[in-house]
C-alpha cells in the first residue's frame, strides 16, 4: 500500500529504508524519498511507521547483548 501517494512511496519502501538504517527520522524519510514534502497527509502515518519499525529492529547493543549471552561461560580456575 502507498504511504505517500504524492511521491509514490510504498510502506514497504519506507520500512526497508528504516530497517537498513538509511532512515531514522521523518526528516530522513523526506530527504531520501520525498515523503511529506507535498500535501503532508502522509506525515502522521509515516511517523508511526518509522516509530513502529524502529521499535521492532534490534539495536546494535541488543545484538551484542544477545551474542554475548549465547556464548558459553568459562569456569574460573582457582589457583
Amino acid at each position: 500500500m502507498y504511504l505517500c501517494v504524492c511521491k509514490a512511496v510504498s510502506e514497504r519502501t519506507a520500512r526497508r529504508a528504516v530497517e537498513s538504517g538509511e532512515v531514522a527520522t521523518m526528516r530522513d524519510l523526506c530527504r531520501q524519498h520525498g515523503v511529506g514534502s507535498c500535501c503532508g497527509k502522509c506525515v502522521p502515518d509515516a511517523r508511526a511507521l518509522i516509530e513502529q519499525t524502529l521499535s521492532a529492529v534490534p539495536t546494535t547493543s541488543d545484538a551484542v547483548r544477545w551474542s554475548n549471552a549465547a556464548q558459553p561461560q568459562r569456569a574460573r580456575q582457582v589457583v
